[in-house]
């Protein structure tokens, strides 16, 4: 019985040590609050910095869209800062009285064009390369990254030639065909690196039902890497659309004009109304913005996966 008691208050006094404020979980408890208190503490420095980019971002766009709405008259006087007392949409009206909308055309088709060849394109080559390889297939991928060690400015000028020996120059597929070119590296690399994240037993299990290459592709493939596709045609878009050095030097005409060209053109007929100036600034950029508005959770996924190994 006493051995019964010895024990029980054994027991008792162990339990009493452990849930006691004195001993070691006790003297625990306080540093972990602590330290998640620390971990919960706003990062002031990181949000300055981020108000400061976000600053350094914004003004431009806002100069850009308030300026768009002022008269030309007393222009100059303005506070450049200030919204104007007097908006009005003269600028915007001027633009659209031109020729914006066949700009807008043209830019449209050269940049569907462009998109939709160089993803049907690599597509192809990033399978390729993955699911065949061999020493010709890494000898092809080193091929297309040789593509990014190629200045755009020093090709100019053959591209000028050979386009105009192929009855191509002064064409909308002047502006397509090299387009496609210098986006083809950077999109092989980048689809490879995401095909490379597919596991290759989804690939065995295709080939045992008895599917073949161009049904893997399919039915695998492109819903997988829909991330990675949407990523590169955006970003190629965005290349495409915005591309001022092309449409410059290959074309001639002006009904073959793109939207950044005709930019360059409305600098010089407008001299010094600015506000017509970027009001087809804001008209060129209100495009790329919905694209991006509608596509930019696929983009985010494609950035941030196919990298992984």
């Amino acid at each position: 019985m006493s051995q019964q008691l010895l024990g029980s208050t054994t027991v008792a006094d162990d339990t009493r040590s452990i849930v006691s404020p004195s001993g070691s979980p006790g003297r625990r408890g306080p540093g972990r609050a602590r330290n998640r208190r620390a971990g919960q503490r706003p990062n002031w420095l990181g949000g300055i910095g981020a108000w400061i980019w976000f600053a350094i971002v914004a003004l431009p766009i806002y100069s850009i869209l308030i300026t768009s709405l002022r008269p030309q008259e007393g222009f100059f006087e303005s506070n450049q800062l200030l919204p104007p007392t007097n908006p009005t949409l003269e600028g915007y009206a001027l633009v659209l009285e031109s020729d914006f909308f066949r700009y807008l055309a043209n830019s449209v088709i050269v940049t569907v064009a462009a998109v939709a060849i160089t993803v049907f394109v690599c597509v192809m080559a990033a399978y390729t390369i993955v699911r065949r390889n061999t020493g010709v297939t890494r000898a092809a991928f080193s091929f297309f990254l040789l593509g990014l060690a190629i200045p755009l400015q020093a090709t100019i000028i053959p591209l000028f030639y050979m386009l105009s020996k192929a009855g191509l120059y002064d064409t909308l597929a002047a502006l397509v065909l090299p387009s496609v070119g210098f986006a083809i590296p950077v999109t092989v690399l980048i689809l490879v690196n995401f095909i490379r994240d597919i596991p290759n037993e989804l690939f065995e299990s295709m080939r045992v039902d008895g599917s073949g290459n161009w049904r893997m592709l399919f039915s695998l493939v492109l819903p997988l890497a829909r991330p990675a596709i949407v990523t590169v045609a955006l970003y190629n878009a965005l290349n495409v659309w915005n591309g001022f050095l092309f449409p410059l030097v290959l074309t001639q005409s002006p009904d073959k004009r793109v939207l950044p060209l005709s930019l360059w053109t409305f600098q010089g007929s407008f001299t010094v109304n600015i506000p017509a100036v970027l009001a087809a600034v804001v008209l060129s950029t209100l495009p790329v913005f919905l694209l991006y508005l509608f596509g930019r959770r696929q983009l985010i996924a494609g950035m941030t996966a196919g990298f992984s190994k």
